[in-house]
């Protein structure tokens, strides 16, 4: 394939990630829970008609910068595979522990996709 042709982009687009302090705490203080085995995740319906945002925290508890950054990085990673999935206007923010930054990535995959799943239909735990 040439260099000059364009491929399906599979990036994780700025208008998809949740960015700012202020969106982090509305989701925490308004949002539902969901628990997944290695990720708590907590979401918010939003009253728009854009499509879904994602945030990670990554805590110092989960070890030096480094590994927080594997981690947000695998996680990152694992939903720009599955994003699609949702198509509701959500704001997720996503909890790894840390076991994410040596789980077999195919396992990681599937856990988001059970989460966006779950999360899509409105089931919570």
């Amino acid at each position: 394939m040439q260099h000059n042709q364009k491929q399906p982009s599979r990036k994780f687009p700025r208008s998809s990630r949740l960015l700012k302090h202020s969106d982090f705490q509305v989701v925490y203080q308004e949002g539902r829970k969901h628990f997944s085995g290695n990720i708590t995740v907590f979401y918010l319906r939003r009253n728009d008609s854009a499509g879904p945002r994602v945030g990670f925290t990554v805590g110092k508890v989960l070890g030096p910068a480094v590994q927080r950054n594997r981690i947000r990085r695998r996680m990152r990673a694992a939903v720009q595979l599955h994003l699609a999935q949702l198509d509701l206007p959500l704001d997720v923010v996503m909890h790894p522990r840390k076991v994410v930054l040596s789980m077999d990535f195919t396992r990681l995959q599937s856990e988001v996709e059970q989460i966006f799943a779950a999360i899509q239909k409105g089931r919570t735990k």
